[in-house]
């Protein structure tokens, strides 16, 4: 069974989900009070099926900046009052270069954005490969790939090739777990609850936790426009919130450096922003 993501993903990513998969929309999002988002850090063992679904929804906010370039239902959405204020909140400010431009001068303005940091020659491509292994399709991206089969899900194709290891896939299998972690609760399947619990922590510490903090700092520091050095920013304190949350203590490899490890078998490292 193929099941799409939310409308305000706003990508044409897919993950194969072989159980019934739970539909959102953008405006649940911010629905959900925040102080649920802080209250967990107090007592992680006594996460409600509510908190586990306000965090899956951040997770998806996220993925929609780094999965490909945002959709204009996507960023409509972030630039309502009700989002700006509940972003706001969490020190989240976007400049004037998100707020005053039209619809599709911003997203015109952000896919060339995207591009520049991202997809171009001297930009640093979000995925976990290259950013630790120094070139694409390296382990992480098969370990992830191996993940998720174990959980049923697959990568599909988007309009752009998407590795395992993209960011903004690994984000979405982290919410897509949630949801279920969810539905398991609602059950009143401890059993599964708790295996799913285990496999959202190893995922962090076998893979985001091992290079997102250090990319989000890189991305901040390089951002012209203000929705990306937010979100990253956004992304950074996030990911140190979640592995709080988590009890994990993983090293950040990514360290937020400009020139990569060597790949092996290359003569020379790739060097980014060259």
């Amino acid at each position: 069974m193929r099941s799409a993501y939310p409308p305000y993903m706003a990508c044409n990513l897919y993950l194969s989900l072989h159980l019934d998969h739970r539909r959102v929309t953008m405006s649940d999002l911010f629905t959900i009070p925040l102080e649920i988002v802080r209250q967990e850090a107090v007592a992680p063992a006594a996460c409600t099926a509510e908190e586990y679904a306000a965090r899956a929804h951040y997770y998806r906010l996220l993925a929609g900046a780094f999965i490909e370039e945002p959709g204009r239902d996507y960023l409509a959405a972030l630039r309502t009052p009700e989002s700006l204020e509940a972003l706001a909140e969490l020190g989240v400010t976007f400049d004037n270069d998100f707020i005053d431009p039209t619809p599709d001068e911003l997203q015109e303005t952000l896919a060339c954005e995207y591009t520049v940091l991202f997809a171009s020659s001297g930009g640093f491509p979000p995925v976990e490969s290259v950013r630790l292994k120094g070139g694409f399709q390296q382990d992480p991206c098969f370990a992830a790939r191996e993940f998720y089969a174990k959980e049923g899900f697959s990568v599909g194709a988007g309009r752009f090739q998407v590795f395992d290891d993209q960011l903004g896939v690994e984000l979405q299998f982290i919410a897509a777990l949630m949801d279920r972690i969810v539905i398991a609760m609602q059950r009143g399947d401890n059993q599964e609850q708790r295996r799913l619990e285990k496999s959202v922590k190893r995922f962090w510490a076998q893979h985001l936790g091992r290079w997102v903090r250090g990319y989000a700092a890189l991305v901040e520091r390089a951002a012209s426009h203000s929705f990306y050095r937010e979100t990253a920013m956004l992304l950074d304190a996030f990911a140190a919130f979640e592995l709080e949350l988590l009890g994990l203590d993983v090293t950040d490899e990514d360290q937020g450096r400009m020139e990569l490890p060597p790949l092996a078998g290359a003569d020379e490292p790739m060097r980014c922003g060259a």
